[in-house]
Protein backbone atom coordinates (compact mmCIF):
# COMPACT_ATOMS: atom_id res chain seq x y z
CA UNK A 1 0.00 0.00 0.00
CA UNK A 2 1.28 3.31 -0.86
CA UNK A 3 2.56 5.74 1.88
CA UNK A 4 0.54 8.37 1.44
CA UNK A 5 -2.77 6.25 2.12
CA UNK A 6 -0.90 5.14 5.36
CA UNK A 7 -0.96 8.17 6.43
CA UNK A 8 -4.12 9.08 5.55
CA UNK A 9 -6.07 6.07 7.00
CA UNK A 10 -3.96 6.82 10.09
CA UNK A 11 -4.66 10.61 10.08
CA UNK A 12 -8.41 9.48 9.40
CA UNK A 13 -8.64 7.14 12.00
CA UNK A 14 -7.52 9.78 14.59
CA UNK A 15 -10.36 12.24 13.38
CA UNK A 16 -12.98 10.19 14.03
CA UNK A 17 -11.51 9.70 17.52
CA UNK A 18 -11.43 13.13 17.68
CA UNK A 19 -15.05 13.77 16.48
CA UNK A 20 -16.06 10.95 18.89
CA UNK A 21 -14.75 13.13 21.74
CA UNK A 22 -16.14 16.75 20.64
CA UNK A 23 -19.77 15.21 20.37
CA UNK A 24 -19.35 13.57 23.89
CA UNK A 25 -18.34 17.47 24.70
CA UNK A 26 -21.59 18.60 23.40
CA UNK A 27 -23.36 16.32 24.77
CA UNK A 28 -22.43 17.03 28.08
CA UNK A 29 -22.33 20.68 27.84
CA UNK A 30 -25.17 21.21 30.56
CA UNK A 31 -23.89 18.23 32.93
CA UNK A 32 -23.01 19.74 35.96
CA UNK A 33 -19.61 19.30 36.73
CA UNK A 34 -18.19 17.75 33.65
CA UNK A 35 -15.00 18.20 32.44
CA UNK A 36 -13.84 19.22 28.55
CA UNK A 37 -11.71 16.74 26.83
CA UNK A 38 -9.26 16.87 23.85
CA UNK A 39 -7.49 14.32 21.56
CA UNK A 40 -3.67 14.66 21.84
CA UNK A 41 -1.93 13.38 18.74
CA UNK A 42 1.84 12.58 18.71
CA UNK A 43 3.94 11.14 16.15
CA UNK A 44 4.29 7.73 15.29
CA UNK A 45 6.92 6.50 13.26
CA UNK A 46 6.29 2.76 11.18
CA UNK A 47 8.29 0.73 9.64
CA UNK A 48 8.14 0.28 6.18
CA UNK A 49 9.69 -3.31 4.41
CA UNK A 50 12.48 -1.55 1.66
CA UNK A 51 11.37 1.85 2.12
CA UNK A 52 12.09 4.56 4.42
CA UNK A 53 10.41 4.98 7.61
CA UNK A 54 7.20 6.71 7.34
CA UNK A 55 6.01 9.37 10.23
CA UNK A 56 2.24 9.95 11.06
CA UNK A 57 0.23 11.48 13.24
CA UNK A 58 -1.37 9.30 15.90
CA UNK A 59 -4.43 10.17 18.58
CA UNK A 60 -2.29 8.54 21.24
CA UNK A 61 -4.54 10.15 24.07
CA UNK A 62 -6.86 12.24 25.50
CA UNK A 63 -6.62 15.64 27.59
CA UNK A 64 -8.88 16.94 30.11
CA UNK A 65 -9.53 20.63 30.74
CA UNK A 66 -9.79 21.11 34.52
CA UNK A 67 -10.20 24.99 34.28
CA UNK A 68 -12.55 26.45 36.82
CA UNK A 69 -15.96 26.46 35.49
CA UNK A 70 -19.12 28.99 36.56
CA UNK A 71 -21.33 28.35 39.72
CA UNK A 72 -24.82 28.57 39.40
CA UNK A 73 -26.93 29.26 42.50
CA UNK A 74 -29.69 26.29 43.68
CA UNK A 75 -30.31 26.56 46.93
CA UNK A 76 -30.04 22.94 47.91
CA UNK A 77 -28.34 22.06 51.39
CA UNK A 78 -26.85 19.41 49.79
CA UNK A 79 -25.15 21.08 46.65
CA UNK A 80 -22.00 21.76 46.65
CA UNK A 81 -19.07 23.32 44.73
CA UNK A 82 -15.38 23.25 44.64
CA UNK A 83 -13.73 27.14 44.45
CA UNK A 84 -10.38 26.39 43.03
CA UNK A 85 -8.78 23.59 42.56
CA UNK A 86 -9.49 19.68 43.84
CA UNK A 87 -12.21 17.27 43.67
CA UNK A 88 -15.13 15.16 45.87
CA UNK A 89 -14.08 11.80 46.44
CA UNK A 90 -16.57 9.19 45.88
CA UNK A 91 -17.15 5.29 46.77
CA UNK A 92 -18.35 3.33 43.85
CA UNK A 93 -18.37 -0.21 42.70
CA UNK A 94 -15.29 0.09 41.36
CA UNK A 95 -13.33 1.29 43.79
CA UNK A 96 -12.83 5.62 44.75
CA UNK A 97 -13.28 7.93 42.41
CA UNK A 98 -12.90 11.72 42.02
CA UNK A 99 -16.06 14.33 40.62
CA UNK A 100 -16.46 18.04 40.36
CA UNK A 101 -20.15 17.52 40.17
CA UNK A 102 -21.75 18.44 43.58
CA UNK A 103 -25.11 17.03 43.82
CA UNK A 104 -25.81 14.73 46.71
CA UNK A 105 -28.67 13.43 48.31
CA UNK A 106 -29.21 11.44 51.51
CA UNK A 107 -30.09 7.69 50.83
CA UNK A 108 -32.37 5.54 53.19
CA UNK A 109 -29.60 5.18 55.07
CA UNK A 110 -29.39 8.28 55.55
CA UNK A 111 -25.67 8.84 53.40
CA UNK A 112 -24.98 11.42 51.18
CA UNK A 113 -25.08 9.86 47.71
CA UNK A 114 -24.88 11.29 44.21
CA UNK A 115 -27.47 10.41 41.74
CA UNK A 116 -26.01 7.18 40.81
CA UNK A 117 -25.71 6.07 44.53
CA UNK A 118 -22.05 6.65 44.75
CA UNK A 119 -21.34 7.61 48.74
CA UNK A 120 -19.54 10.70 49.79
CA UNK A 121 -16.59 10.60 51.51
CA UNK A 122 -15.19 12.83 54.36
CA UNK A 123 -11.88 14.38 54.45
CA UNK A 124 -11.16 10.53 56.59
CA UNK A 125 -12.19 9.02 53.48
CA UNK A 126 -15.43 7.59 55.38
CA UNK A 127 -19.29 8.20 54.05
CA UNK A 128 -20.72 10.89 55.08
CA UNK A 129 -24.39 10.13 57.83
CA UNK A 130 -26.57 12.64 57.95
CA UNK A 131 -29.21 11.94 61.16
CA UNK A 132 -32.69 11.96 60.39
CA UNK A 133 -33.76 14.19 62.26
CA UNK A 134 -30.98 16.94 61.66
CA UNK A 135 -32.52 20.36 60.85
CA UNK A 136 -30.96 23.10 59.44
CA UNK A 137 -27.78 21.44 57.81
CA UNK A 138 -25.54 24.09 56.98
CA UNK A 139 -21.24 24.26 55.70
CA UNK A 140 -18.92 26.12 56.62
CA UNK A 141 -15.98 27.04 53.88
CA UNK A 142 -13.48 24.32 55.09
CA UNK A 143 -16.15 21.90 54.30
CA UNK A 144 -17.59 20.97 58.07
CA UNK A 145 -21.47 20.27 57.67
CA UNK A 146 -23.29 21.28 60.91
CA UNK A 147 -26.94 20.80 62.01
CA UNK A 148 -28.19 22.56 65.54
CA UNK A 149 -25.06 24.28 65.73
CA UNK A 150 -23.24 20.24 66.05
CA UNK A 151 -20.45 19.43 63.21
CA UNK A 152 -21.42 16.04 61.45
CA UNK A 153 -18.39 15.39 59.19
CA UNK A 154 -16.37 17.46 56.91
CA UNK A 155 -15.77 17.13 53.31
CA UNK A 156 -12.94 16.32 51.72
CA UNK A 157 -11.37 18.18 48.83
CA UNK A 158 -8.72 15.78 46.89
CA UNK A 159 -6.25 15.72 44.03
CA UNK A 160 -4.29 13.15 42.74
CA UNK A 161 -1.12 13.01 44.42
CA UNK A 162 0.53 12.10 40.82
CA UNK A 163 -1.45 15.12 38.88
CA UNK A 164 -0.66 12.60 35.19
CA UNK A 165 -2.51 10.00 37.00
CA UNK A 166 -5.49 11.15 36.47
CA UNK A 167 -7.81 9.19 33.99
CA UNK A 168 -11.68 9.94 32.77
CA UNK A 169 -13.68 7.19 33.37
CA UNK A 170 -17.26 8.14 32.61
CA UNK A 171 -19.42 10.72 32.75
CA UNK A 172 -17.91 13.02 35.70
CA UNK A 173 -15.81 10.50 37.46
CA UNK A 174 -12.07 10.35 37.38
CA UNK A 175 -9.81 7.53 38.52
CA UNK A 176 -6.64 9.50 40.19
CA UNK A 177 -5.15 6.98 41.91
CA UNK A 178 -3.82 7.35 44.82
CA UNK A 179 -5.06 10.67 46.28
CA UNK A 180 -4.37 13.69 49.18
CA UNK A 181 -6.17 16.40 50.32
CA UNK A 182 -6.05 19.57 48.10
CA UNK A 183 -4.78 23.11 49.65
CA UNK A 184 -6.63 26.14 49.20
CA UNK A 185 -9.99 25.11 48.01
CA UNK A 186 -13.16 26.51 49.20
CA UNK A 187 -16.74 24.73 49.18
CA UNK A 188 -19.93 26.02 48.09
CA UNK A 189 -23.45 25.38 49.82
CA UNK A 190 -25.87 25.35 47.59
CA UNK A 191 -24.35 25.72 44.45
CA UNK A 192 -23.46 23.69 41.50
CA UNK A 193 -20.24 24.03 39.18
CA UNK A 194 -21.48 24.19 35.48
CA UNK A 195 -19.77 22.10 32.87
CA UNK A 196 -16.91 23.59 31.51
CA UNK A 197 -17.62 22.79 27.71
CA UNK A 198 -17.95 26.37 25.21
CA UNK A 199 -21.03 24.43 22.90
CA UNK A 200 -19.99 27.36 20.26
CA UNK A 201 -16.19 26.27 20.83
CA UNK A 202 -16.94 23.16 20.36
CA UNK A 203 -19.37 23.07 17.13
CA UNK A 204 -16.68 25.35 15.27
CA UNK A 205 -14.26 22.36 16.14
CA UNK A 206 -16.56 19.78 14.93
CA UNK A 207 -17.16 21.40 11.75
CA UNK A 208 -13.31 21.58 11.32
CA UNK A 209 -13.02 17.91 11.98
CA UNK A 210 -15.90 16.59 9.82
CA UNK A 211 -14.38 18.85 7.06
CA UNK A 212 -10.45 18.06 7.46
CA UNK A 213 -11.90 14.21 7.15
CA UNK A 214 -14.27 14.87 4.32
CA UNK A 215 -10.61 16.14 2.18
CA UNK A 216 -9.00 13.06 3.64
CA UNK A 217 -11.86 11.34 2.10
CA UNK A 218 -11.81 12.33 -1.10
CA UNK A 219 -8.07 11.85 -1.72
CA UNK A 220 -8.42 8.13 -0.48
CA UNK A 221 -11.08 8.31 -3.59
CA UNK A 222 -8.69 9.74 -5.88
CA UNK A 223 -6.05 6.96 -4.89
CA UNK A 224 -8.39 4.62 -5.41
CA UNK A 225 -9.52 5.60 -8.81
CA UNK A 226 -6.09 6.21 -9.24
CA UNK A 227 -4.54 3.05 -8.42
CA UNK A 228 -7.87 1.02 -10.70
CA UNK A 229 -7.00 3.01 -13.71
CA UNK A 230 -3.03 1.77 -13.52
CA UNK A 231 -4.59 -2.09 -13.10
CA UNK A 232 -6.77 -1.72 -15.61
CA UNK A 233 -4.21 0.03 -17.78
CA UNK A 234 -1.83 -2.92 -16.79
CA UNK A 235 -4.41 -5.58 -17.67
CA UNK A 236 -5.14 -4.85 -21.23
Amino acid sequence: MDAAVYATLNRQSGLMREMGVVANNIANASTTGFRREGVVFSEFVAALDQDPSLSMAHASGRHVDLSQSTIGQTGGAFDFAIQGEGFFLVETPQGQRLTRAGSFTPSAEGELVTPDGNRLLDIGGAPIFIPPDAKGVAMSADGTLSAGGQPIAQIGVWQPADPLALRHQSGTLFDGGAVEPAEGATILQGMLEDSNVEPVSEIARMIEVQRAYELGQKFLDAEDERVRGVITTLGR
